[in-house]
């Protein structure tokens, strides 16, 4: 790297992609995460790590024949999550090859979107609307979110009571019931999603 690169290319114009691709860079990978603010996301390579480790497989990202006690990838998967996470980092899984097959993408992208990463990389545009589909909120996720912070909005303000948790009908909500829904109303929104329902300040 030339000395002068950090005044040429100041923080925020250039942003590093870190993939994890081997067993070394797993075991590194909160260091990774943490080793530069040019970094903004951390990528699992699947096809590499599965060779790095002598995975019994050749489908990239599909459970190895044989591993019928779980998620042959569930380790791996959180891992690069936690480390992401903890240094505000963007989370992506790596790519299905197979790229024919649209049921097993979207079986693989399931995994990794249920965990909470942000995105899948895709080698088809048939893979687009998949990915698209499955990391954004299902509607009626979204529009309990957008419900949820309306509701907590107004019961925690004075003309709500100033109250710190209160039922949303048969539902409990308190700050970190607003943390989780402002997860996923924020995603909704990303992914262009339209609420179809409001919120109604009871009489």
């Amino acid at each position: 790297m030339p000395p002068d690169f950090q005044k040429e290319a100041p923080i925020g114009r250039v942003g590093i992609e870190a993939q994890i691709e081997n067993a070394l860079g797993l075991t590194n990978v909160n260091a990774i995460a943490a080793a530069s603010p040019r970094l903004e996301t951390v990528i699992f390579g699947p096809a590499d790590f599965m060779a790095s480790i002598n995975m019994k497989s050749l489908v990239v990202g599909e459970q190895p024949q044989g591993y019928d006690v779980g998620d042959a990838y569930h380790y791996i998967l959180m891992s690069i999550l936690m480390a992401a996470r903890a240094n505000n980092k963007m989370a992506i899984d790596g790519p299905y090859l197979a790229i024919r097959d649209v049921d097993g993408f979207r079986r693989v992208a399931s995994r990794s979107a249920a965990l909470g990463f942000d995105g899948k990389w895709v080698l088809h545009p048939d893979q687009i609307a998949e990915a698209n589909e499955v990391f954004a909120p299902r509607q009626d996720d979204y529009d309990h979110a957008e419900l949820i912070l309306d509701a907590y909005d107004h019961y925690t303000s004075a003309a709500g009571g100033s109250r710190g948790a209160v039922m949303l009908g048969d539902e409990m909500i308190d700050e970190a019931s607003r943390k989780m829904a402002l997860v996923i109303s924020s995603k909704g929104r990303a992914a262009g999603l339209v609420r179809t329902s409001t919120f109604q300040i009871p009489d």
